[in-house]
């Protein structure tokens, strides 16, 4: 087990801020960026699916004024339009122990 923890290490460090898609021991699979590495857990930031895809739609109004669309669908107070607010977030940290991955492949950027 060691042996595999090790060599998990030295892996992410060799691909330390690089895309990869990762699996772990139970079959779950993902991709992100490796941001972070210690000796008991590796950290990524990873993607976080657009709002108005077809997967996920907004429920409601209230929804879509957080992403700073107003009444009407016009940009409304705290939109990122108008200087104010911030605009939505691409990624979410990761953070996984070592020895629960398996593999790490590196993947290309587009």
């Amino acid at each position: 087990m060691k042996d595999n923890k090790d060599k998990m290490y030295h892996l992410c460090k060799d691909h330390l801020h690089s895309y990869v898609m990762a699996e772990t021991n139970d079959g779950y699979s993902f991709d992100g960026i490796i941001t972070g590495l210690d000796d008991e857990y590796v950290y990524f930031a990873v993607p976080i699916e657009q709002a108005n895809t077809p997967e996920r739609t907004p429920a409601s109004v209230n929804e879509l004024r957080q992403y700073g669309y107003g009444y009407g669908g016009y940009p409304g107070y705290g939109s990122p339009f108008y200087g104010y607010g911030h605009p939505p977030r691409r990624f979410r940290r990761f953070i996984l122990p070592l020895a629960a991955l398996t593999a790490i492949s590196l993947l290309p950027w587009y």
